[in-house]
C-alpha cells in the first residue's frame, strides 16, 4: 500500500507542498492524473494521491 493518509488538502496546501503556484495545481491536476474530491464546489485532494503521484513520477 502506498503512503499518505486520507486527509483532504486544499489546492493551496498541495501547491505549497509541490512548490508550485495554486493556479498551476488547478490547471494541471488532470494532466498529473490527480483525482479531486469535490466538497460542494471546492476542490480537495487526498494526501495519499499526492504521495502516490510523487512516488510514481519522481520516486
Amino acid at each position: 500500500m502506498k503512503g499518505g493518509s486520507n486527509a483532504l488538502l486544499t489546492p493551496l496546501e498541495v501547491a505549497e507542498w509541490l512548490k508550485v503556484s495554486e493556479i498551476t495545481v488547478k490547471n494541471k491536476y488532470r494532466t498529473w492524473g490527480l483525482r479531486p474530491q469535490k466538497v460542494g464546489r471546492l476542490l480537495r485532494f487526498r494526501e495519499r494521491d499526492i504521495v502516490a503521484y510523487l512516488e510514481d513520477n519522481y520516486g
